[in-house]
C-alpha cells in the first residue's frame, strides 16, 4: 500500500514522539517514505527493539484504521532490522536515510524532506530527534553544520 499523504507522516511522528514518552530509546536519525520507513534507533538497555516498533507501528494502525475505516496493517511487512557494527557502518547508513527521498525521487535535497532527520534538524523543528555522539557530529555537517560551514 502506497501511502503518501503528509497527514499520515504527521500522524505517524506523532506516535513516534508518543513512544518516546513511554518508551527509553534514541533516534538519531529516520526518514518516512510513502511506504515504508527508516529509522537509526538505539533502545535502552532495559527495552526491546521489537516492542518499541511493535508499539509505534501498532498504534499507528489503529489510529490510521480509525480515520480512514480501514483494518489491518498499514505498513506492508515486519520490520527489518540490523546491528550497526562500528563509525563507518553507522555514517554509511546515517547518510543512507539521509538520501533516501532524493534516489526515491521525492525531492531533489535531502534537507527539503520534512519527514526526515535532515529536514527536521535544518528547520529546528525537533522535539524527539537526538543526536548522534559529538565526536561524529562534526563528519555529519549537512545535520550539524559549524559556523565555518554556514
Amino acid at each position: 500500500m502506497l501511502l503518501e499523504p503528509a497527514a499520515m507522516k504527521e500522524l505517524f511522528l506523532g506516535v513516534v514522539v508518543r513512544a518516546k514518552q513511554k518508551y527509553s530509546f534514541r533516534l538519531e536519525n529516520f526518514s518516512i517514505m510513502g511506504n515504508h520507513f527508516h529509522f537509526i534507533i538505539q533502545p535502552a538497555s532495559k527495552e526491546k527493539l521489537s516492542s518499541i516498533l511493535q508499539w509505534i507501528m501498532s498504534v499507528f494502525a489503529m489510529a490510521w484504521n480509525r480515520i480512514h475505516d480501514q483494518t489491518g496493517h498499514v505498513w506492508g511487512q515486519r520490520f527489518f532490522s540490523k546491528v550497526i557494527a562500528g563509525i563507518a557502518e553507522f555514517l554509511h547508513t546515517f547518510l543512507y536515510i539521509d538520501e533516501n527521498t532524493v534516489v526515491g525521487g521525492l525531492v531533489s535535497r535531502g534537507e527539503d524532506w520534512a519527514y526526515c532527520g535532515l529536514g527536521v534538524r535544518r528547520a529546528r523543528a525537533s522535539n524527539f530527534l537526538d543526536n548522534p555522539p559529538e565526536e561524529l557530529c562534526g563528519l555529519l555537517p549537512r545535520h550539524f553544520p559549524t559556523k565555518a560551514s554556514q
